[in-house]
């Protein structure tokens, strides 16, 4: 085994689950903290916490190789005040939490990894944004991302190195965004969403966990990171690119005023498909970081054809 434990606090959410994939063959001991019990398998044992107040769970970051936190409600829903208390709270909350067990520790994780957002980000149509000339948007969202980062690093931690990984839209066949677009393809509606022209910043779900482990395994890097492919696509060209994977030669457009009506009629916000997430991975990159999935055509034929 390359590594002797890790940590997934909220790790039974859709990345949860590809970290889990990824990491088994790779290590003695993975640990999920979760709110939920559920039995062990093979060497996936789940801890309950309630990611509030600090107990027995706390001696599983000792020693551990690395911590990720991947706690947070998703964003998959109406912006109602009850929901944006809940979304802030849920982030912040094991955050910090966090940050207060490992600074108590003996032996703390060598490496916390916080699963942010890309989202972070103002809408960008001009230029892309990456970790050293990004600008920082405005709004609820980027707030959330704000007070999440800000509760990450505020509290020093000097044996436990830190990476915030601003994570774009991850791709896979199980769950996310993607199965969703495909859906739509192949009922004939995918077509643009909007005008189209709003860039999708995207990771293959495989190099959104390979990443990881790259952080894990290059000890002088931390801070920020962008985790995103090198080639963000528009969404008109994804839709089409997804159209083509599965033999669909056309796909109905929905315009903004449609998408509005149908967000508040399944409770989710336009938000998530209107904006123009155009993000680089540029800390990647100048660290010699090899993508498997850097073409979002070779990213979505490997997950259309998977059995």
């Amino acid at each position: 085994m390359k590594y002797d434990k890790i940590v997934l606090a909220g790790g039974n959410g859709y990345l949860g689950q590809v970290l889990q994939d990824y990491y088994k063959p790779l290590t003695r001991e993975l640990i999920v903290l979760s709110r939920k019990p559920a039995p062990q398998t093979e060497n996936i044992k789940t801890v309950v916490w309630n990611a509030r107040t600090a107990g027995e769970w706390t001696d599983c970051l000792n020693h551990a190789d690395m911590l990720i936190n991947l706690c947070g409600k998703n964003v998959n829903c109406r912006y109602t005040p009850e929901n944006q208390t809940e979304i802030i709270s849920s982030r912040v909350g094991p955050t910090t939490l966090l940050a207060h067990v490992i600074q108590s520790l003996p032996a703390p994780p060598r490496l916390w990894i916080n699963v942010t957002s890309a989202t972070i980000y103002r809408h960008a149509e001009d230029r892309p944004q990456d970790e050293e000339t990004g600008e920082i948007g405005y709004g609820f969202s980027i707030d959330v991302c704000k007070k999440w980062e800000d509760a990450f690093f505020q509290s020093p931690t000097p044996g436990t190195r830190k990476v915030a990984l601003r994570m774009g839209i991850v791709f896979g066949k199980r769950d996310g965004a993607f199965p969703r677009l495909l859906t739509l393809a192949r009922l004939g509606a995918g077509g643009k969403l909007g005008n189209g022209q709003q860039y999708v910043s995207w990771i293959h779900e495989q190099d959104a966990a390979k990443c990881t482990e790259w952080l894990l395994q290059h000890e002088s890097v931390s801070g920020v990171f962008n985790c995103t492919s090198p080639k963000p696509v528009k969404n008109e060209a994804l839709m089409a690119a997804i159209r083509k994977a599965c033999g669909i030669p056309f796909g109905v457009p929905s315009p903004a005023w449609l998408l509005e009506i149908g967000a508040q009629i399944i409770g989710t916000e336009t938000e998530l498909l209107l904006k123009s997430r155009w993000v680089l991975p540029k800390r990647l990159l100048d660290n010699q970081f090899e993508f498997s999935y850097p073409e979002v055509e070779h990213a979505i034929n490997d997950i259309v054809w998977q059995p």
